[in-house]
């Protein structure tokens, strides 16, 4: 069967050299979900300006028209150009450091090529919200992401009652709640609630009102990562957690 063009919008996972000038690259499409792509001339070949690999930066969101055949590995892209021009996440320290673990989070979830439009359109959300976002949007937007990302995984903590002095977040059972598991895999107390508040935010401008300190977003960080591997089957450590753990304030 032979290859049929479509458009497409796609966010890039990962870029890898090949050759003097072409690139693999790894997106997530609207239209297929993940995909490998063989981008031809891309690079600067020794000696010669021009070039357009910039495009290729992982979050970048991009207009794309696509040879795809089904079944096929490596596919080809024929036209692409930028569907959102960041203003800061290429060159935010922060931003792009948020955004590298987005697209990280994502690609370690992701295990079939297929369609998820509901997906696709809440990571682009994600990402235009944190190239726009104050400061303080920015530092917890990488726990809205990671919180909410489950929902579509069929993972998403459920919010119980919480009327009480002290919250539990079961990791094993997936619950938010003021009964003790009875077991060690729970977060509770400040934590516990921070989950839940992030939770409770639908849109990302919601995150401004959630005052937390550094130490607990790296500890929640690390907590969701463990949540991940307790829940996706060969979730693999997030090589981008130390460099946001670190960035964020």
């Amino acid at each position: 069967m032979a290859s049929k063009l479509f458009k497409t919008r796609g966010i890039v996972l990962r870029s890898v050299k090949y050759g003097e000038t072409s690139l693999v690259v790894t997106l997530y499409t609207e239209l297929f979900g993940i995909q490998s792509y063989l981008v031809n001339g891309v690079r600067k070949a020794a000696g010669r300006s021009g070039g357009k690999a910039n495009l290729f930066q992982p979050a970048a969101l991009l207009d794309l028209v696509v040879y795809h055949q089904e079944g096929r590995s490596l596919n080809r892209i024929k036209e692409f150009n930028w569907g959102h021009l960041y203003q800061h996440i290429f060159s935010d320290v922060t931003k792009n450091a948020v955004a590298l673990f987005m697209v990280e989070l994502l690609s370690h979830c992701l295990k079939q090529p297929e369609e998820n439009t509901a997906l696709f359109e809440f990571t682009e959300d994600c990402l235009v919200h944190l190239d726009e976002a104050p400061p303080a949007v920015t530092a917890n937007l990488s726990l809205f992401f990671a919180l909410h990302l489950t929902h579509f995984f069929g993972v998403s903590p459920r919010l119980t009652s919480l009327e009480g002095d002290t919250y539990y977040f079961d990791l094993v059972e997936s619950t938010l709640s003021i009964e003790p598991p009875l077991h060690e895999q729970f977060i509770e107390g400040k934590r516990a609630q921070a989950c839940a508040d992030i939770l409770r935010a639908r849109q990302p401008a919601e995150l401004e009102e959630i005052r937390l300190n550094q130490e607990i977003r790296r500890q929640l960080l690390q907590i969701m990562e463990r949540y991940y591997q307790l829940h996706i089957q060969d979730f693999r450590p997030l090589k981008t957690l130390p460099v946001l753990a670190a960035v964020l304030s």
